[in-house]
C-alpha cells in the first residue's frame, strides 16, 4: 500500500482547487494561497501543487484535446461530469508537460479521481502515456490555439495587433512561469511594472497621483522615489491594499489613499506634477501570473475595457499641472487598449505633447503614435504598453 504524503494527498488538493475555479469562478491565484495556507502539505508538496492548479488550469484546452482522442462518440456528444473532466485533465499534463512517469501518473491519479469513473480514467491516461504528443511540435495538434493553450480569439487579436512573429512569442512565453522579482522593500513586483515608475521620472517633493492604484505597487515604488502619493482606487476593499502595502514597505508616511472613482476624482484640476493612469485593462500582456484570466476575459471585455480607458484617461489629464506629466500604462498588448487609446487622448487633450520613452521601450504600432510596449519573450518581465506625456507649460 502506497504511504500518504504528510499533511494530504498533493493531487487531491490540487483537484479540490481546480473545482474552486472551474466551478465556483474563484480565481486562481487567490484560491491555492488559501487552500495551500490550510493544506499542512510539506514545502515540495505546496510546489508541485501549485504547478499542477497552474499548469492544468493554463493548458486546459490542449489538455482537454488530449484526453478527447480516446473518448468515444457518446461520450464526448453527452460530456463527462466536471469532476471526471478535471482528473483527466491533471492525468494528461503531467503526462504531456512535466513528463511524470506513466505509472505515477496513472496510478497516482486514478487513486484521487471519483470512485465511479476510476475504471475510465485509468484506461483513458493509460492510452495518452501510450500515445504521447510533443507539446512542440505543430505536426501534433489540430490548431495553433489547442496547442499553445488559449482561447482562438487571442490567438487572432494578438496575432493582428503584435504580427504573427511576436504573437506567437508572446503566447509562448505567457505558458511559462513568471520569474521572481523582488525589490530591495521586498514587495514582489514585476519588472516591467518597474520600468512604468522608472518613466515616471519622479523628483523629490513631486506630488504623484495615482488613479487606479490598487494593489499598490507603483504608488509605494514612488514613495521610495521621494514623491507625495495620493493613490486611489474605486472601492473600500481596493484601498485598504493599497494602506497595506504602503504600511509593510515603509512609505505610509508618503502615501494618501482615497477611495474614489477615477472617473469622477476628488481632486482639483492641474494639482500634480505627475499623474499616473495605470488602467483596468484585459491583462493580455501578463497572462503567465494569472493562470485562469485567459478563460474570463472575452473578446467584448476589451472593447468594454478600451471605453472606460479613453474615459479615464481625458479625466486624469485635467489633474496635471502645466509642465506636468501623464503616464498611461496597462499590462495587456491589444491595439484598442493602446494605440486607439492614445490616438483619442491626442485627439482630445490638445495642450499635451508627447514625452517619448526610449529603451527598453519598443514602439508599438505607428510610427507617429508615442505608445510603447514590453513584450514577454523579451527580457522575461510581463507584457507592458504605455505612453507618457507633457503638458504645455503656456497653458
Amino acid at each position: 500500500m502506497t504511504s500518504q504524503p504528510r499533511g494530504g494527498n498533493p493531487r487531491a488538493v490540487a483537484l479540490r482547487i481546480l473545482a474552486r475555479i472551474e466551478d465556483d469562478g474563484a480565481f486562481a491565484n487567490l484560491v491555492l494561497t488559501s487552500e495551500l495556507g490550510r493544506s499542512h502539505l510539506e514545502p515540495r508538496d505546496r510546489a508541485f501543487v501549485t504547478a499542477l492548479v497552474d499548469g492544468t488550469t493554463r493548458m486546459r484546452r490542449a489538455c482537454d484535446h488530449l484526453v478527447d482522442r480516446f473518448l468515444n462518440p457518446t461520450q464526448l456528444r453527452r460530456g463527462l461530469e466536471p469532476e471526471v473532466r478535471r482528473a483527466l485533465r491533471l492525468g494528461a499534463f503531467q503526462l504531456t508537460y512535466l513528463a511524470t512517469p506513466a505509472h505515477a501518473a496513472v496510478s497516482a491519479t486514478v487513486a484521487v479521481a471519483p470512485r465511479r469513473a476510476r475504471g475510465l480514467v485509468n484506461a483513458v491516461l493509460r492510452r495518452v502515456a501510450a500515445d504521447l504528443v510533443d507539446p512542440a511540435d505543430p505536426n501534433c495538434w489540430p490548431d495553433e490555439a489547442t496547442r499553445v493553450g488559449y482561447p482562438d480569439w487571442v490567438v487572432d487579436r494578438l496575432r493582428r495587433d503584435l504580427g504573427p512573429a511576436d504573437a506567437a512569442a508572446a503566447l509562448e512565453a505567457m505558458n511559462r512561469p513568471a520569474p521572481p522579482s523582488l525589490r530591495s522593500d521586498g514587495y514582489v513586483q514585476d519588472e516591467a511594472s518597474q520600468t512604468v515608475v522608472d518613466a515616471l521620472e519622479i523628483r523629490s517633493g513631486d506630488l504623484v497621483v495615482d488613479l487606479c492604484a490598487a494593489p499598490g505597487g507603483k504608488a509605494t515604488a514612488s514613495g521610495h522615489g521621494g514623491a507625495r502619493v495620493i493613490a486611489a482606487d474605486h472601492t473600500g476593499g481596493r484601498a485598504g491594499l493599497i494602506v497595506g502595502n504602503a504600511e509593510r514597505t515603509g512609505v505610509a508616511d508618503r502615501l494618501d489613499v482615497v477611495v474614489a472613482d477615477g472617473r469622477r476624482p476628488p481632486f482639483r484640476a492641474g494639482c500634480a506634477d505627475v499623474v499616473l493612469l495605470d488602467a483596468p485593462c484585459s491583462g493580455l500582456g501578463s497572462l503567465r501570473r494569472r493562470a485562469d484570466a485567459r478563460w474570463r476575459i472575452t473578446e467584448a471585455d476589451v472593447d468594454r475595457l478600451a471605453a472606460l480607458q479613453r474615459e479615464l484617461v481625458v479625466t486624469a489629464a485635467e489633474l496635471v499641472r502645466p509642465g506636468g506629466r501623464l503616464v498611461y500604462s496597462v499590462c495587456t498588448l491589444t491595439s484598442a487598449e493602446t494605440v486607439d487609446v492614445e490616438r483619442h487622448f491626442r485627439g482630445v487633450c490638445r495642450d499635451f505633447e508627447p514625452d517619448r520613452l526610449g529603451t527598453p521601450w519598443q514602439p508599438f504600432g505607428a510610427t507617429d503614435a508615442a505608445v510603447v510596449r514590453l513584450l514577454p519573450s523579451t527580457g522575461g518581465a510581463d507584457g507592458m504598453a504605455t505612453f507618457r506625456y507633457r503638458r504645455s507649460s503656456d497653458r
